[in-house]
């Protein structure tokens, strides 16, 4: 956020240096670059969304729409069957990504990839992202990927393997366009539905039980 209003401060001075004399080609600069700071603040907006944790329900971990629900073969950590659900997370989605249960950290990687469009199925297993494994107080394990878009470079993940989190617990952020994926057991019955959107730390996923 710094460095971005910096670069903004450093254009604005070098169009004066130049060109002193004020023009609607500066009035215009001026305004789009109003609109992109206004953007990039939008973009990494951070909501407080306080819950009560559940053992029974898995919360969305993002903001966005259900593109995915199919079978797949996970071959990170289960090597079998899961119920793939996927979140696409536009530019004007809230970008913040959120603990979807309780539970401790048994797993956690980060992968280096590609950075195909986010809501393209290849982007789950080729993209750059995070695969991370909670155990339930029940012993149930849920696997979740934040996942780099075509726009996004950089994953922020607060996970820590061996530690526990809270449901509605912040994960991290992914920065501009992005998605993320739940690999579920295969009888789980889903809540949601492909083209439904979805709010992180409100909408339910699926129930544990």
């Amino acid at each position: 956020m710094v460095l971005v209003l910096f670069l903004l401060l450093a254009i604005v001075m070098i169009i004066n240096l130049v060109a002193p004399t004020q023009t609607v080609i500066h009035y215009l600069l001026y305004t789009a670059g109003l609109i992109f700071y206004f953007f990039v603040v939008r973009f990494f907006r951070d909501p407080i969304r306080l819950i009560e944790p559940d053992p029974n329900i898995l919360l969305s971990g993002a903001d966005g729409k259900v593109v995915v629900i199919e079978e797949v073969f996970e071959k990170e950590y289960y090597n079998a069957v899961r119920k793939q659900v996927s979140i696409f997370m536009s530019p004007t989605d809230v970008h913040v990504n959120w603990f979807p249960i309780s539970g401790r950290i048994i797993f956690f990687r980060h992968n280096q990839g590609s950075y195909f469009i986010a809501s393209k199925p290849k982007s789950s297993s080729e993209n750059e992202r995070t695969s991370i494994v909670m155990e339930t107080d029940s012993g149930q394990k849920i696997m979740f990927r934040q996942i780099a878009g075509t726009v996004a470079r950089r994953i922020v993940c607060y996970a820590k393997e061996g530690k526990y989190a809270d449901q509605g617990q912040e994960l991290g952020i992914i920065k501009f366009g992005s998605r993320f994926d739940f690999f579920l057991p295969p009888d789980m019955k889903i809540d949601v539905k492909i083209g439904q959107k979805v709010i992180g730390n409100k909408t339910i996923i699926a129930h544990m039980d």
